[in-house]
């Protein structure tokens, strides 16, 4: 439904388009014959290119708890829509875990570098839990 000011403005667009024309219309009346052949050949070109709009009515709409959808007059519920409806929601779940395992395997390989250098250095692994070890790096920052 239009309301009054969509009614309003249209018809000030209608009266400001003809007033154009016209105005437009009175100018060409003292151009060149060969001018006025051109414009009347793009006029036609562009009378016949212009978009033609066209509206589509809702056939349905159903209600179902707080939620209310629009039924179209033109369903289209072959399996190939169906099907590329859901490609999307498809490829986000595909990212997804792609990602979750991309960076279980990262965490592992940190994890896996840390017990390396820790069996790999000369201390005991128990040495990084003394107190006193922690002692001992603090001072040797100072020298």
């Amino acid at each position: 439904m239009k309301t009054l000011d969509s009614t309003l403005s249209e018809s000030y667009q209608d009266r400001f388009g003809r007033n154009l024309a016209a105005r437009l219309s009175e100018s060409t009346q003292g151009l060149p014959n060969d001018i006025s052949e051109r414009l009347k050949a793009a006029r036609m070109q562009a009378l016949a290119k212009r978009k033609v709009i066209k509206l589509e009515t809702v056939v349905a709409v159903n209600v179902n708890g707080g939620a209310a959808t629009l039924h179209m007059g033109n369903p289209d519920n072959s399996l190939w829509t169906r099907l590329g409806s859901f490609l999307p929601l498809l490829a986000l779940i595909v990212g997804l875990l792609a990602i979750t395992v991309i960076q279980e395997q990262r965490r592992a390989n940190e994890i896996a570098d840390v017990d390396v250098e820790l069996l790999a250095d000369d201390l005991p692994p128990a040495a990084y839990t003394d107190s006193g070890f922690v002692h001992f790096l603090n001072a040797n920052r100072r020298d």
